[in-house]
């Protein structure tokens, strides 16, 4: 194996031993979040998200999958069935998550992949997800790849 295969990601199915390396990455998911949210409490929460979808993880209607360079962990997407409020059922990506010092080296792009082919597998049409309006650079990431924004959400002090 050359040195650009073994920079590659390799993706695959989440198992129980590359929870603690999964679970290290949940912080990056704090990046992009509107500057008036509480950072621990956007800390907490996140955290608790990983930690729901990695203990439902690889069932009929959810699945994770990692990222690994170099045998290491480096990202993970977790990807379930949700329904829309018209009642169509879509794929829905609830985390991307790709350690910092792999961005921009194929991770996401692979992960989301595997996301996307586990819904075309059951015979979903679309995948949606959400990201925070601040969080450009994962705007501009999800944009190359041909999502589109569909909702919007807005909120102001009170």
């Amino acid at each position: 194996m050359d040195a650009e295969d073994e920079a590659r990601p390799q993706i695959r199915t989440f198992t129980e031993q590359d929870r603690e390396a999964v679970m290290a990455l949940a912080p990056r998911l704090t990046e992009g979040v509107a500057p008036w949210r509480d950072g621990s409490a956007v800390l907490r929460a996140v955290t608790e998200w990983v930690g729901d979808s990695l203990e439902r993880a690889n069932t009929a209607d959810r699945a994770v999958f990692v990222g690994e360079v170099g045998g290491r962990v480096v990202g993970a997407v977790t990807v379930a069935t949700r329904r829309h409020f018209s009642g169509e059922v879509d794929a829905y990506v609830g985390e991307l998550i790709v350690a910092s010092g792999h961005s921009r080296h194929g991770v996401g792009t692979a992960l989301m992949a595997a996301a996307e082919d586990w819904g075309r597998a059951r015979g979903l049409a679309r995948l949606s997800l959400e990201t925070g309006a601040a969080n450009t650079i994962a705007r501009g990431f999800y944009e190359k790849l041909g999502y589109e924004d569909e909702d919007v959400r807005l909120s102001r002090r009170l």
